[in-house]
């Protein structure tokens, strides 16, 4: 089968398509997929450069975190998929290839509304911004959030998960662009980054002292001090995202004095149980909200799988508003 093979560690040129073992007949509860779609995410630039290992359950070589597709083979002990049925799910690597194995539990029937390259757009984004923002971030209705890098992929499926909550959501962005769009995703308050911005003092302002109850920050270091000045008293600060550096110093008085809560999360390298146990909140609360067209994929390019070494570029050029997708098979 042919896959998105790093050659060689480094930049786009060391990327290619290259014929690969298929995977063997599913066994227990695995599942054998004929990948669709696969998305295409900044652990994959990095990975690709070397900086981000591959965990011991995944391939070294073959990028993908996320994926779509149709079931083609099933083990003995499955069942909730049979042949023929459309999925998508998170895997620890090689989505980026004409077949997969997944383990029943980290997939999900995509709903009938969605297309493949919809439904690939999916799972990372919305799996982690669900657990960072409900089920570590414990959001509450009407609260004040604050999502960093709301154009992202992770941060628009953030949006739209607390607008479901009635939540009133500030965005940053260095794109006056990208904010823009996220208005149309709800984005209450936008907050264009450049030089010279203290988006805590805009955030203090505009909740007349109070501040957010909940931020989900993609950025890490350079924000992290605004991050403890913008949080309300018990407020929750969850840390996805380290692009802008993974080294602060800590205001422990602050954290202290308003009781503050720090939490750092990461999905790809928890355990099988770990990830079916996210993967199974995200289906319950938002499959019936795809359904409807409540929550929608936020699907920003398409490129074929032979245009792997554009989608890199694309997407670590910062040029993209939420998702780009490789369609792999017809």
């Amino acid at each position: 089968m042919k896959a998105v093979f790093v050659r060689e560690f480094g930049g786009i040129e060391g990327l290619e398509i290259r014929d690969v073992g298929e995977p063997s007949y599913p066994k227990g509860k695995e599942v054998l997929i004929k990948v669709k779609a696969a998305g295409v995410n900044r652990a994959d630039i990095l990975q690709r450069k070397g900086l981000y290992p591959a965990p011991k359950d995944a391939p070294e070589r073959i990028l993908g975190l996320e994926f779509s597709g149709e079931v083609i083979a099933i083990g003995s002990e499955v069942t909730k998929f049979r042949i023929s049925d459309r999925v998508f799910g998170i895997t620890s690597g090689g989505a980026q290839a004409e077949m997969i194995i997944s383990h029943e539990n980290l997939l999900m029937k995509i709903p009938e509304n969605l297309s493949f390259i919809e439904a690939a757009a999916i799972p990372e984004a919305f799996i982690t911004a669900h657990d960072a923002i409900f089920t570590l971030g414990q959001l509450q209705t009407s609260e004040n959030v604050l999502i960093h890098a709301i154009g992202s992929g992770v941060g628009l499926a953030g949006l739209q998960l607390a607008k479901t909550f009635n939540a009133r959501v500030f965005g940053t962005s260095r794109s006056r662009e990208k904010l823009d769009k996220s208005l149309q995703f709800g984005l209450d308050e936008a907050i264009l980054i450049k030089d010279g911005i203290n988006f805590a003092e805009i955030i203090k302002a505009e909740t007349k002292g109070k501040g957010v109850e909940l931020i989900m920050d993609l950025v890490g270091a350079s924000y992290f001090q605004m991050n403890l000045e913008s949080l309300a008293p018990k407020g929750r600060l969850i840390l996805v995202g380290l692009t802008g550096g993974s080294k602060a110093e800590f205001n422990l008085g602050m954290a202290l004095s308003k009781r503050l809560r720090i939490i750092g999360t990461v999905l790809r390298s928890r355990s099988i149980e770990e990830k079916a146990e996210a993967t199974r909140k995200l289906a319950e609360y938002a499959l019936p909200l795809f359904q409807s067209g409540k929550l929608k994929p936020n699907v920003d390019m398409v490129f074929t799988m032979n245009q792997v070494m554009q989608a890199h570029e694309y997407v670590e050029s910062n040029r993209n508003f939420g998702k780009v997708v490789l369609t792999i098979s017809n």
